[in-house]
């Protein structure tokens, strides 16, 4: 199970987390509602673990743009006492579930773990983007209806800049989250793999360099992720 813990104290936030490793939980951490996001539009979290009483981006907004945008993480939000007084306050949002502050390490654990549980949601098959669509189930890709003869590592960056609906991916994530871990190559990868895909999708340009955080999808969207249908 992996789980993103969001919470802007830093110490607590890692207290957190390396409680929840110390029972074989993947935990990591963001510091506010903007860095969470940006993660959980990689993908791969069962759970998110969110403070409502976040700086900047509230956690009730947060919480509606996982929901808004279909970023398939069970949602469990962490309250102050005294601001919700009964279940459907702290739910309203889109939260599958609260924990009411202080809490115990063992409340945390038992919540994260029977969402952990749940189904997650099934993901839209076909991605949308700027005339771009990628049909994951089939593995296809075509720009404007022309098909797209991609390698399996070309098909893989593109799914992870549409599915960051235009937030920056460091490089980092992209090799975390298309190569195999033993790579040899990761060093020139990126960047190989980037030209072969630009130059398949062709011009204009969709595929954006921003110098020293990563690259993104340009283009007005196509009104987010969706099926075919």
């Amino acid at each position: 199970m992996r789980v993103l813990v969001v919470k802007d104290e830093e110490s607590l936030a890692e207290a957190i987390g390396a409680g929840l490793r110390r029972d074989a939980v993947t935990a990591e951490t963001a510091r506010d509602g903007r860095e969470a996001l940006a993660k959980l539009r990689l993908g791969g979290y069962d759970v998110l673990v969110l403070d409502r009483d976040l700086p900047g981006l509230h956690g009730d907004e947060v919480c509606r743009q996982v929901i808004g945008q279909r970023l398939l993480t069970r949602v469990l939000m962490l309250t102050s006492p005294g601001t919700v007084h009964h279940r459907p306050d702290a739910l309203g949002p889109g939260a599958d579930d609260y924990l009411t502050k202080p809490f115990t390490h063992e409340e945390l654990l038992a919540r994260v773990l029977a969402l952990g549980r749940r189904p997650r949601p099934v993901p839209a098959p076909v991605i949308a983007h700027a005339g771009v669509t990628v049909d994951t189930a089939r593995g296809l890709a075509a720009r404007d209806g022309r098909p797209l003869a991609l390698s399996h590592t070309e098909l893989g960056v593109l799914e992870v800049l549409l599915r960051a609906r235009g937030a920056v991916v460091s490089g980092d994530d992209l090799i975390e989250e298309v190569w195999e871990e033993h790579t040899s190559y990761r060093t020139n990868a990126v960047r190989v793999t980037l030209g072969t895909l630009r130059a398949k999708l062709g011009d204009p340009p969709l595929i954006e360099t921003v110098p020293g955080a990563g690259f993104r999808m340009s283009g007005g969207p196509d009104g987010g992720d969706g099926t075919d249908g």
